[in-house]
Order: structure tokens, then C-alpha cells, then sequence
């Protein structure tokens, strides 16, 4: 049953409230997307959007296995140089346009040859794309890669309708026609995004709203104040210090689960000219900065101790966790040390900007604190998360609180970030060596080969510092209690098969 609304939550949240009905599901999200173009999408908030609208070649389990969505099965080649995939014969566009293997072929082309596309470096081993028969497509690879299967398990393997992208050219994120259990209804910039239900979906009857609506709300108390009013259904990224406040109501359930993610500082080392500056031109600011934070204290205040540290891309709990570089202890002599040896005895100012959730506000001011100690001044720069992306993108900062929302292959944690050709290193790191094991690790399947391989480009990064990791999170869900079949995944993405509303 849902509750009633309370005055409080229509106040909260403003011109957003938007009443429910036993058919239409409501998600509050944590920030508003950026494009809704799956290749040149690059926020986490979209990719639970996007995961509505567009299936994939492939996707994964609860338990990280790679399954079929559009595509049924697939096999490799005996050298590994190949993949060939049999492909759904039921599925259609949601313009009616068909899905079959030419459909493939153009969007692994358009992912790696348009402009803006971050899915480059993802894909970049397929050297072509061959049409073998109406529902069969193989690529043919440059070299063995092990990690490209779970890239198709993301925005690389989004199927979008060829016929629909070509009309809309660049506009094509305002309005996407896709393939997944819901079409784009509208978007209202900061406010909503409302999807309505395909009814020619593929897999329908594991559909059972009649529409979905994304609301994006940056404050986390808020979020929880129009959950508990009945005025949404779920919300994401519950913050730690509420976890206990709603697992207390009986009408809330609280799902959580690990993530294969982290959250961190981007430095820009070589994105333009503002990587010329200290910060960028100089490691040993960076390294200062990073003994100076004591990621335990920073996880018991914010966090409550539901998180953990983080010095690498891995949680402790991951096969690729290097044991050699564990989570440092603070020390702010050594930070200030570094600082005197580059220069600094006095300290040194960095700006940061931070997105204007709570959490990543809280995160940044005991950072700050626990910097100052050291000699470094933090101020932050508040901003819409979409305005960081973007300004990230074209070098327009100096440091970023950003995170990731992990891949299910080290290679989706480190390749994207740390080649000097990848699609998100907003940072401009980027050497030859690094480059030179990263594509060794994709060559080979061999376990202990690629973890030594990644070990040794996580020596470097810890080195250089492009990103100074801070924390590792949960995901962790509050749902009103009407709302069942909710499974929690490590990629963080809610996905809206099998959900439904008791009454």
C-alpha cells in the first residue's frame, strides 16, 4: 500500500512530484544524466537510464557471468582472433526498425569511428565487423583480447536503431530509439526523464509498468524524504548514515551490495593547458596530498564505516587486488616533506571541484581538512556532475572528486582511465610502457599473466598519482516496501526486469 504524501516531501521536492500509480514505476537519482547517446554518454546515473532503453550484445548475472540479451550465444575463434555471435530473431527497434547482424555492424562502426565517442578504446581491437548471415555477425580482432566480451556487457554493446541515429545526427541523445523494454517519452533538464513501456519488447512479460520515470535528486536527505512519503519507489546510492533510519521503517527494504568500483581525485597531468600547472606538472603534490588523508577516519566519518579505503581500482576482496600496495598510512611529515622538496615549505593552494551531492560534499570537506594539516588549502567548486564530465573532458579543471562504477574485467578499471588513448583519461596520463601492458594483459587469458601485468601498471599509476583513489562503496538501494523482484547488481545498474508493485 502506498503511503500518503507527506507536505514535507512535496516541498522537498518542488515541481518534481510525481504521483505513482500501481503501473508506473519512479527511481530518484542521484544526479541528471548527461547524453543519452550511448557512445559519448560517459555518467553513471545514464547507464541506469540507458539500461531501460538499450539492451546489449550481452549482459551479466548477479554473480558477475556473462549471459545473452541479444545475442543468444557466441564462440571464439581456436586462435582467439575472432568472435562470432548468433543473434535474437524477435527484436525490433522501437521505431520498427529490425535488429539483425547489418544493425550490429553499424553500431560497432559508428561507436569506433564517431567523433565524440568514448567507446573507442573499449572496442579498439575489432578490426572489422563481418555480416555472416541475417542473425549472425562475427568481428574479426586485431589481437586476442579477453576483456572485450565484458565491454559489450555496457554502453559498448548498446544496440541503437541505424535509421533512427542517421535522422538525428548529434541530436540523437535528446530523443534515443533504442531496443530495450522502454521508449523515450521526454526530458525535462534537472527534473525528469520519463520513459513509457515497448510493448513489442522481446522479452515483455518480464515487463510490468506501463512507465518508468528518473527523477535526479542530488540531496540525499531528500531522496529519502520522498521515499518514505510514498512519492518514489526507489532510490539509489542511499547514503550510509541513513542506512540504519531505514532499515528501522517497516515499510522500506534496503538492498545493498559491493561494488566493482571506486571513488577518487582525477588530477589533470596533460589535458591542456591547465596540466601544465603544479599539481599536474609536478607527482610529488600529488603524492603529499595522498599521505595526508587518512582513508579510515574519512570512511568512520562519512561513511560510518560501511565503505572501505581504497588505494587502487580494486577492493581488498577482488581477484586483482595487489597485496603490494596496501592502503597507506597518514603521514604528514612525509607530506610535508614533499612539499618542501618541491618547492612548498609554505604549503600550496589546490582547487577541486566536487559534485553538489551530500556525500560527495561531505567526502571533500574532511579531505580538505585533513589536507590542510599538511600545507594544502583545497578550496571546492560545487557543480552539476553533468558540468564536471563535460569540463573534464575538454581539461577544464585542476582536480575532480570523481568515481567509477567498476567492470566486471580489470581491464574496464584501468585501461580506460590510464592508456594514453583512453576514452575517459581526462587525466592526459599516459606512457608508453603503461600503454605496452595493457595491451598485453588484453592478449592473453591466462589469469596470473594478467594480473602480474596489472600489477605492474598499478605500480606506476600509484607512482604518478593520476588518480588518487579514496574510498570503495557499496551500492545501497532503499525501496518502498509495495515493490518486489529488485536485484541488486555489482555494476551498480538497476535493471527493471521482473520488478513489480504488490497492493
Amino acid at each position: 500500500m502506498k503511503r500518503a504524501r507527506l507536505p514535507i516531501a512535496a516541498a522537498l521536492l518542488g515541481a518534481s512530484a510525481f504521483a505513482a500509480t500501481a503501473q508506473d514505476l519512479t527511481i530518484a537519482l542521484q544526479s541528471d544524466p548527461d547524453t543519452l547517446d550511448p557512445d559519448p554518454n560517459r555518467s553513471f546515473v545514464g547507464r541506469i537510464v540507458l539500461a531501460a532503453l538499450c539492451d546489449k550484445l550481452v549482459d551479466i548475472s548477479p554473480e558477475l557471468d556473462i549471459v545473452p540479451q541479444l545475442a543468444t550465444d557466441w564462440t571464439w575463434s581456436d586462435d582467439e582472433s575472432a568472435i562470432t555471435f548468433q543473434l535474437r530473431e524477435d527484436v525490433t527497434f522501437h521505431d520498427g526498425t529490425p535488429f539483425d547482424a547489418e544493425a550490429v555492424k553499424w553500431n560497432i562502426e559508428r561507436s569506433q569511428n564517431l567523433d565524440v565517442s568514448q567507446r573507442k578504446t573499449e572496442i579498439e581491437t575489432i578490426a572489422s565487423v563481418e555480416v555472416v548471415g541475417p542473425h549472425e555477425v562475427r568481428f574479426d580482432l586485431t589481437s586476442p583480447d579477453a576483456a572485450l566480451l565484458a565491454q559489450l556487457t555496457d554502453r559498448a554493446g548498446m544496440m541503437i536503431s541505424p535509421s533512427a541515429a542517421k535522422d538525428a545526427g548529434e541530436d540523437f541523445g535528446l530523443a534515443p530509439v533504442c531496443s530495450g523494454p522502454f521508449t523515450f517519452e521526454n526530458r525535462v533538464a534537472q527534473d525528469r526523464i520519463e520513459l513509457a513501456r515497448y510493448d513489442d519488447y522481446w522479452n515483455a512479460d518480464e515487463i510490468h509498468f506501463d512507465s518508468v520515470t528518473y527523477l535526479p535528486i542530488p540531496d540525499t536527505t531528500v531522496r529519502l524524504a520522498n521515499l518514505l512519503a510514498g512519492d518514489v519507489d526507489i532510490i539509489e546510492r542511499l547514503a550510509a548514515t541513513d542506512l540504519e533510519q531505514a532499515r528501522q521503517d517497516p515499510q522500506v527494504n534496503v538492498e545493498l551490495i559491493t561494488s566493482l568500483g571506486y571513488q577518487g581525485l582525477t588530477f589533470n597531468l596533460a589535458n591542456g593547458p591547465q596540466g601544465d600547472e603544479p599539481w599536474g606538472s609536478d607527482k610529488r603534490l600529488r603524492q603529499a596530498l595522498n599521505l595526508s588523508i587518512d582513508r579510515e577516519a574519512l570512511n568512520q566519518v562519512v561513511f560510518d564505516g560501511a565503505f572501505a579505503g581504497a588505494i587502487q581500482p580494486f577492493d581488498p576482496s577482488s581477484p586483482w587486488f595487489d597485496e603490494a600496495t596496501p592502503v597507506p598510512e597518514r603521514d604528514i611529515e612525509a607530506a610535508r616533506a614533499l612539499l618542501a622538496e618541491a618547492g612548498y615549505p609554505d604549503g600550496i593552494t589546490l582547487e577541486a571541484q566536487v559534485p553538489n551531492s551530500t556525500e560527495a560534499q561531505q567526502v571533500m570537506q574532511v579531505v580538505q581538512a585533513m589536507a590542510s594539516e599538511a600545507g594544502i588549502r583545497i578550496e571546492l567548486v560545487s557543480k552539476e556532475f553533468a558540468t564536471i564530465l563535460a569540463d573534464q573532458a575538454r581539461g577544464a579543471f585542476t582536480a575532480s572528486q570523481i568515481g567509477w562504477s567498476g567492470r566486471i574485467d580489470p581491464d574496464g578499471n584501468l585501461a580506460t582511465f590510464l592508456n594514453s588513448e583512453g576514452g575517459l583519461n581526462d587525466s592526459g596520463f599516459g606512457t608508453e610502457e603503461v600503454d605496452a601492458l595493457l595491451a598485453q594483459a588484453r592478449e592473453t587469458s591466462d589469469r596470473e599473466e594478467r594480473k602480474a601485468l596489472y600489477d605492474q601498471v598499478q605500480a606506476i599509476a600509484n607512482d604518478e598519482l593520476p588518480i588518487v583513489y579514496l574510498y570503495h562503496r557499496a551500492w545501497v538501494y532503499a525501496l518502498d516496501d509495495a515493490i518486489e523482484g529488485f536485484v541488486p547488481y555489482p555494476d551498480g545498474i538497476i535493471r527493471l526486469e521482473g520488478i513489480r508493485r504488490t497492493e
